[in-house]
């Protein structure tokens, strides 16, 4: 179903071997930690941009989180610079993902025990994967195009060489080799991929704060008192904050992205625990059931930013992120995406208050914590208040905007 859908190309789904090695190598090196630093400050000003969303329509909290989120990618990948409202590219990434996400719809699943199958035309009755198929693979060759195209035209123009994709060109070219289309491919997965998982982080801490105003107060003390209330926070920051550091590692410890997180194949015959696994069997990491393990997460569904601490009060040394998977599969972006969420965390906790909204006669709105289903996983709509903590909140954030168009 995987290359019916016309993902056979996604580094996460590709078996591996040199055409796998050689995609993955792409990224890694632009993505590695070390590089990762330099998107830091353009990184923080896409959430500065959030900030003044936020300030402007916080009701919007959702659409701002989700242009943030493709708003760091696609300048990082691509030079681009997406637009507040209604962006092809932000959609385009958006519809693909969802696509993905039914990929175990009924027909999906028969297709793939019964690969016989894909050849029935798509007119005839149960063959509604065949439509979802071609829209997919429509949408699939959009996601990879458009955007890179985008790139080609301004290092014509003589606007871009900086961007990754910009000097994955560029290194190709001078080498003499021929991988645009290896290029075009590994962006779009990094392009797909990134940007929905981190909205989905984002969207849970808004949720997580407007149930639990007592974290959220504790951490807002920590960052009164170490950052102090008349600057904004900002990633060097980062070590003297245990607290919001803490508080980051229950969000993604709570509500998983990907609770299921990408199937995988054993390339051999093993055996685990007795178990004999053949070569070929699809292997299912089952993130959600890691997270709960109650020998390591007591009370696991309570969210508890506690836990992460020692007895005597220091972070513990369990900063492991489990969405981001494991071993030569792991997330090759997690270091940019660690750094996008946690500093959207910060800088929305110095400048604002999250709480459940009230009706028209001033009763709290509940709040119930639903979750999508699906490849990645987002809390269901809900309503929450977010207003600035202060005047002098308020005064950070407007002074952004003169040299951040948002």
């Amino acid at each position: 179903m995987i290359e019916l859908m016309g993902w056979d190309s996604n580094i996460g789904f590709m078996p591996v071997g040199d055409r796998w090695r050689k995609h993955r190598r792409m990224l890694q090196q632009h993505f590695r930690r070390d590089m990762s630093r330099n998107y830091q400050n353009m990184q923080m000003k896409k959430i500065h941009q959030l900030l003044q969303g936020l300030l402007s329509s916080p009701q919007k909290f959702r659409e701002h989180i989700k242009t943030l989120a493709g708003a760091v990618i696609m300048a990082t990948l691509y030079g681009y610079e997406v637009q507040p409202d209604n962006d092809r590219f932000v959609a385009l990434a958006e519809k693909v993902v969802q696509m993905a996400s039914q990929a175990d719809f009924t027909g999906a699943v028969a297709v793939n025990t019964f690969p016989i199958l894909r050849y029935l035309p798509s007119w005839m009755p149960g063959a509604g994967f065949q439509r979802l198929a071609a829209e997919s693979r429509r949408l699939t060759k959009e996601m990879r195009e458009m955007p890179f195209d985008f790139v080609k035209r301004n290092m014509r123009d003589g606007v871009d060489s900086k961007s990754i994709v910009a000097r994955l060109l560029e290194t190709n070219q001078a080498r003499g080799h021929d991988d645009e289309a290896a290029i075009q491919e590994v962006a779009a997965v990094a392009y797909g991929a990134g940007s929905d998982t981190t909205a989905s982080a984002l969207a849970s801490f808004f949720l997580a704060m407007a149930l639990h105003p007592d974290i959220q107060k504790k951490a807002q003390n920590e960052i009164d008192t170490i950052v102090g209330t008349h600057q904004l926070p900002e990633f060097n920051d980062r070590p003297s904050l245990p607290y919001v550091e803490a508080l980051y590692r229950e969000i993604m410890r709570w509500k998983p992205m990907v609770p299921l997180g990408l199937p995988h194949a054993s390339s051999a015959d093993d055996i685990y625990h007795g178990y004999f696994i053949p070569k070929g069997t699809t292997m299912i990491s089952n993130i959600w059931a890691m997270t709960r393990d109650e020998s390591i997460y007591l009370e696991p569904e309570r969210f508890n930013p506690d836990r992460f601490f020692t007895v005597d009060g220091r972070l513990n040394d369990d900063d492991t992120i489990l969405t981001f998977g494991f071993g030569r599969r792991i997330c090759v972006g997690r270091h940019t995406a660690d750094a996008s969420v946690w500093g959207t965390i910060v800088s929305v906790l110095s400048t604002f208050s999250i709480a459940k909204a009230k009706d028209a006669s001033g009763k709290e709105i509940d709040i119930d914590p639903q979750y999508s289903d699906g490849l990645v996983s987002h809390p269901e709509r809900f309503v929450c208040s977010i207003t600035p903590r202060s005047e002098a909140a308020k005064s950070l954030v407007e002074a952004t905007i003169g040299t951040r168009d948002f």
